[in-house]
């Protein structure tokens, strides 16, 4: 059985550590005093620590001090509540981003649950978090988003091989692509590169699961800033059809034959105002006139177009598609 003052030790070589943990710099005789111990007693315990692999390191200067510093090795981490109840929501939101990581990600959480408080655990375990409709998505090779990372933390050109949908593997090899990358972002469980395509003039957006990095980067860029300065808006305007705001190229009005409370649950981004028991306004776009049409023939319900007149010739163009097809 441990002795009464190994016990003290333990807890306040805790304590240190989550205090060198918590600030860059800590006078000795701060830490003293919040230890409330002799600063003696932290040089010593401050030894202890790095008998355990802790790389703290003397800071010079009048009132002298420490710092913990990054190591070669990975040491035990210490944690408060908050802190421990975050990283395992971020471990549970890891597996669902399709960075390639969710085997290490799956570990991690175990280890981390095992040692929570059963109140904490608690709380994690009733945090029910779904990848819905990601599963089948194209993991990402965690190398390949770090080199992604790095080339845009670098700003350094990526010269990259670009497998395009449909590809078969054996095909025949493409000239390399440039692009000089803006930025790394991660879309419905999918990862992007966004940035400027030197050949065609462009901004342009690539798939990271399809990209093949080469070595080594190319020359470094001046960064530049996406359209409207909204990376987030940018991209949703791009998958839009947009080139420039992000809202719909085509967006029309019509009148559906249905209450409110059974179109809004299908309007996307659509605006919803309800007209009387079986009638409801639907505000809506798309990238075509034609798919906008399709959309809204989805409701299966009498339509009534308010405008514009594109909408009207897109569904007139549509029924004779249908006819085509019955026929």
């Amino acid at each position: 059985m441990p002795s009464a003052s190994s016990t003290t030790t333990s807890s306040r070589l805790l304590s240190l550590l989550s205090l060198l943990q918590a600030r860059r710099d800590w006078p000795g005789s701060l830490l003293a005093e919040r230890l409330r111990v002799s600063e003696r007693t932290v040089r010593r315990d401050v030894d202890r620590l790095r008998e355990l692999g802790y790389p703290v390191q003397a800071v010079k200067g009048p009132d002298g001090g420490y710092r913990l510093e990054a190591g070669s090795q990975m040491p035990p981490l210490l944690f408060d509540e908050e802190q421990a109840v975050a990283l395992a929501v971020a471990l549970r939101i890891a597996v669902g981003t399709g960075a390639g990581i969710e085997e290490a990600a799956a570990r991690a959480l175990t280890t981390v649950r095992q040692v929570l408080p059963s109140r904490l655990r608690q709380r994690v375990d009733a945090l029910e978090i779904s990848a819905a409709g990601h599963g089948a998505d194209p993991q990402v090779d965690t190398g390949i988003l770090l080199t992604l990372s790095a080339a845009v933390r670098a700003g350094e050109e990526l010269r990259f091989d670009y497998r395009s949908p449909g590809q078969p593997e054996d095909d025949e090899p493409r000239p390399p692509r440039r692009v000089r990358p803006q930025h790394l972002v991660v879309r419905a469980g999918r990862w992007y590169v966004v940035g400027w395509d030197p050949d065609r003039g462009d901004w342009r957006t690539f798939r990271a699961d399809r990209m093949t990095p080469r070595v080594p980067n190319g020359p470094r860029f001046a960064p530049r800033e996406v359209p409207g300065g909204d990376v987030a808006a940018f991209l949703s305007a791009r998958f839009k059809g947009s080139d420039s705001t992000d809202a719909w190229p085509c967006r029309g009005e019509v009148i559906l034959g249905l209450p409110a409370a059974e179109v809004a649950p299908f309007a996307g981004d659509g605006i919803v105002e309800e007209l009387g028991a079986a009638r409801t306004r639907l505000t809506t776009g798309s990238w075509s006139w034609t798919a906008l049409a399709a959309t809204l023939a989805r409701f299966d319900t009498e339509i009534e177009v308010i405008g514009p007149p594109e909408l009207r010739t897109a569904f007139a163009e549509l029924s004779r598609r249908a006819a085509r097809a019955a026929g």
